[in-house]
């Protein structure tokens, strides 16, 4: 059978059995505890809802089908970066412009090398774990996957991909050579601001069932509700993406020739620095944006001016956000902005971000 389109996996990926009378759109399966039968009887698949849950393998099913691999759904992203950091000991490798709670979470029990994203990265002998983000979350840079994973294996090191910002739709890391892809779903997967959810997607059978033992033994396996959200939101995924990309690109229009814009990111666009090596290894763009004004209070001032723009810190939802990330402790000018360009009219969006620019040279005048 042919593969068929993104619209159509997000779709169909891990729909329920079609037998006479069985709902079309299983619900949640909320019950922490299933029968057993008799103590000779073999272990059902199900037995303890901290071990498993078949709403967990409709939304596995799913997303496995999109990475390009088996998947494992954790409880949020950070606990699905917290099981792939013990999946191999020794140094980790981490990009030093990423998410920076996971290079504070690698290093409380690890040695940790930190390399920009764009690099120039070094010998990576003697490392357990490579963990790259690309494009890294919040600078927006972009590193060569497959490059990285084949020094990487030369050498005998795991690689593992935190794809949040491209997403499975976006890019697959597996067929770049990772050994891991992991994300935080919480973002553009289930895509509504409405569920903490994060998995790892791997083909090697070994590391998915070493993942399922870390995630059962640790307890961090998703709510019921929460796996169903994040797999209804799925559906939407690929319409999401495509209206994200699109408003994205005419945002960054309005961006480039802005006086009040210091400077901006977003590989979609041809003068992003980062684009040429996006292009090859990237399916299709998103909607996540970085954007430096002259400073905090303008930054103050232009999410006062907006009427369309949350002040929220996540990104990938479908209402267009921003978060000053200095706040959180990131390197970034104090001006520098994580704009998550959600799904509103793009006249809207660009009219209202072009006022909301306009009245920051007004004031600042």
């Amino acid at each position: 059978m042919p593969e068929t389109g993104d619209g159509t996996r997000c779709v169909q990926g891990g729909a329920g059995p079609e037998h006479l009378g069985a709902p079309v759109i299983p619900g949640p399966v909320l019950s922490a505890t299933f029968h057993l039968g008799l103590p000779d009887d073999p272990l059902p698949t199900d037995f303890y809802g901290r071990a498993g849950n078949p709403t967990w393998r409709a939304l596995e099913a799913a997303i496995g089908d999109l990475d390009g691999g088996e998947c494992v759904v954790f409880a949020s992203g950070m606990a699905a970066v917290a099981a792939v950091l013990r999946l191999r000991p020794g140094p980790v490798v981490l990009p030093s412009d990423g998410y920076y709670v996971i290079r504070a979470l690698a290093g409380e029990d690890h040695d940790v090398r930190e390399v920009p994203t764009a690099g120039p990265w070094p010998d990576l002998a003697g490392a357990g774990l490579v963990l790259l983000e690309t494009p890294a979350n919040p600078g927006l840079d972009v590193c060569d996957i497959a490059a990285l994973a084949a020094a990487a294996h030369e050498v005998g090191v795991l690689v593992a991909v935190d794809n949040t910002t491209a997403t499975p739709l976006g890019q697959r890391p597996l067929e770049l050579g990772a050994d891991l892809a992991l994300a935080s779903d919480t973002k553009a997967l289930a895509g509504h601001d409405d569920v903490v959810l994060g998995h790892v997607s791997t083909a090697d059978p070994a590391l998915a069932a070493r993942l399922r033992e870390l995630r059962t033994r640790a307890g961090a396996g998703p709510g019921p509700m929460e796996a169903w959200l994040a797999h209804r939101g799925l559906a939407t995924l690929d319409l999401r993406l495509a209206r994200q990309a699109a408003n994205a690109a005419a945002v960054v229009e309005v961006l480039r020739g802005h006086p009040a814009v210091a400077a901006w990111r977003w590989s979609g666009h041809p003068d992003d620095p980062a684009h040429d090596l996006a292009r090859r290894q990237m399916r299709r763009w998103n909607g996540v944006i970085g954007l430096t004004l002259a400073s905090e209070a303008a930054v103050g001032r232009f999410l006062a001016a907006s009427r369309l723009v949350a002040s929220a810190t996540s990104f990938g939802g479908v209402r267009t956000s921003a978060d000053r990330r200095q706040r959180w402790g990131d390197a970034v000018p104090p001006g520098f902005l994580r704009l998550s360009v959600g799904c509103e009219d793009a006249d809207d969006l660009v009219a209202d971000l072009r006022a909301a620019l306009d009245t920051c040279l007004i004031t600042l005048a």
